[in-house]
């Protein structure tokens, strides 16, 4: 009988060791697919406005930086029109291969096809909901197989030692008392694996495994309240720190992040222009006549308008771009990995249209417009603070010129 007990364990151990190891490789490379569509995804979105503004070296820089991962073996960018923009490939003899049609892509969004020991993913790349490229991201399969190989021979050792194990167990212990035991052994490697402490063991007789049964049951009765309270005190604690980052970093009329949050922000950006000479323009933007709205059709109406121009603005700018408003009627623009002067310049241009737009509350039309001052750093200044200050000294020339309008740093220190 005891053969028979361990001719029956060690079949069901290598049923289970099968199981467990082929959907162990199964889920270990969706995971990896998975990992996979969603590193396109974010490489996607850094991408989006190189692609804009042509940005090949910029482009070529983002895909050398991602092609650091060990299993990455090509990686392609596409242009809307499905002309090759960068690429990168770990086997640079190997002939390249082009994507998928990219208005496939942009029909389908994010695929993924597995071929052997290798797999493709192919994704969209939008800037605002617009697609203007496709990503090609290729990996290799190889080290995850090798690893579980490694997991399948460790787990065979193991398989051999347990099964050697029950053996002797099964010839000192009495059959009756080795199945509550084995049941008690399998709870709890169920609650560790699933950290699901609702299981319980069931108790068939009240000797001295029943006690240990119900002993067991006690303690993870126990461990589930504790379970239940932790987990309802950290969402609460979750939710509170959520709603408090909220508070401290967001206006509350205009919903756009705060001077708190835009004087933190400014700093770091002008520190990563600086460290990689990478161009970015500062916005000081101010609107004109906004005293008037006040008093003539009330703050109601001033508010009104305050949350408008600011839906207005925010259509016009990239996702990667930074809107804040800084208290009144002033609001401050950030825009990063500029590939030109110019972009900034036309940027301002269609803000400025874009406030001067009708704009009516209660019927009547509002008489705002928008004055802005623009500074790029490093050009105009390396420090945060001066940045501010040139694009301040900025609005101010061009509130001098006549408002509705936009002046350079450098065109007001000339003035």
């Amino acid at each position: 009988m005891t053969r028979l007990n361990l001719l029956v364990l060690s079949l069901t151990l290598l049923i289970c060791f099968v199981l467990i190891g082929t959907s162990s490789w199964y889920a270990a490379r969706d995971r990896q697919v998975q990992a996979a569509e969603l590193s396109a995804g974010l490489l996607g979105n850094s991408l989006a406005p190189m692609l804009a503004f042509e940005d090949r070296d910029a482009a070529l820089n983002e895909v050398q930086a991602f092609s650091r991962r060990s299993d990455l073996l090509e990686l392609q960018v596409l242009s809307a029109s499905g002309q090759l923009f960068a690429h990168w490939s770990s086997d640079e003899k190997r002939p390249l291969q082009l994507a998928v049609s990219p208005a496939v892509v942009a029909t389908l969004g994010t695929q993924s096809q597995i071929r052997g020991n290798e797999f493709d993913v192919w994704a969209p790349i939008k800037l605002k909901g617009e697609v203007v490229g496709t990503l090609r991201m290729r990996e290799s399969l190889q080290s995850l197989l090798q690893t579980v190989w490694q997991m399948t021979l460790l787990a065979t050792v193991l398989v051999v030692l347990a099964i050697a194990l029950a053996s002797w167990v099964l010839r000192m212990v009495q059959r009756a008392a080795l199945r509550p035991l084995v049941d008690l052994a399998e709870l709890a490697e169920q609650v560790t694996r699933d950290q699901d402490y609702s299981r319980r063991a069931r108790i068939e007789r009240l000797d001295e495994v029943g006690r240990l049964g119900e002993r067991f049951n006690q303690m993870l009765s126990r461990a589930e309240v504790w379970q239940a309270d932790l987990s309802q005190q950290l969402r609460k604690e979750q939710l509170v720190g959520q709603q408090m980052q909220q508070l401290a970093n967001e206006d509350s009329l205009t919903k756009l992040p705060n001077r708190l949050f835009f004087q933190a922000e400014l700093q770091r950006r002008v520190a990563h222009s600086v460290e990689h000479s990478e161009l970015m323009a500062l916005m000081f933007i101010d609107l004109d006549n906004f005293k008037t709205v006040n008093d003539s059709y009330g703050h109601d109406a001033g508010d009104e308008v305050l949350r408008e121009v600011s839906r207005r603005m925010s259509r016009a700018l990239r996702s990667s771009d930074v809107l804040c408003r800084l208290g009144g009627d002033e609001f401050a623009l950030m825009l990063p990995a500029l590939s030109d002067q110019a972009a900034a310049e036309q940027l301002a241009g269609r803000l400025i249209a874009a406030v001067r737009e009708p704009l009516l509350v209660d019927g009547r039309v509002m008489p705002v417009g928008a004055t802005v001052g623009l500074a790029f750093c490093p050009l105009d200044a390396s420090d945060a603070a001066q940045l501010l200050a040139r694009a301040d000294t900025a609005m101010y020339a061009a509130k001098r010129a006549g408002k509705n309008t936009y002046r350079r740093a450098c065109d007001a220190s000339a003035a």
